[in-house]
């Protein structure tokens, strides 16, 4: 187990709003198809690259229900959580700002109706031995976990 020093505990409040700086919640989806491979999605916005679908849950949210919207949201898939692959948490993950993620293992009811939609420019399947290099955050971690739970 883990014990946070000094450096790594929360720092003092905000002097205007008093608020303490925490991370936000964010959730990914790994879906998973054996025929077609992962689905990733290509970002429109900063940073840029491929991904797998996720983002913010909202507030009163659940994450299983975040994974399952923003999957639907950037893919056009109607996905069933299959799994919880496990809790992303370094904070340099994202470059944007400190994000924690829940990542689910997910499959598509409907794998042949993916399309790129929300904040994604392209959604499509790649198989895992096909992955393409400019994968953004730390999804190739994310991923190779991923592969290394399947065998």
């Amino acid at each position: 187990m883990h014990t946070a020093t000094k450096n790594e505990q929360s720092p003092n409040p905000c002097p205007v709003c008093g608020r303490y700086h925490t991370p936000s919640p964010t959730v990914d989806a790994v879906i998973y198809d054996p025929e077609r491979g992962v689905a990733l999605v290509r970002r429109k916005n900063p940073p840029l690259g491929w991904a797998l679908p996720g983002g913010f849950v909202d507030y009163g949210e659940r994450v299983e229900h975040a994974a399952v919207r923003e999957a639907g949201e950037e893919t056009g898939l109607v996905v069933d959580l299959t799994g919880l692959l496990g809790v992303y948490s370094d904070p340099a993950r994202d470059p944007r700002m400190h994000t924690i993620s829940t990542v689910f293992t997910a499959a598509a009811r409907n794998p042949e109706a993916i399309l790129g939609g929300d904040d994604a420019a392209e959604a499509r399947f790649f198989p895992l031995d096909a992955l393409p290099s400019d994968i953004a955050f730390d999804h190739r971690t994310i991923l190779n976990d991923f592969m290394a739970r399947r065998t």
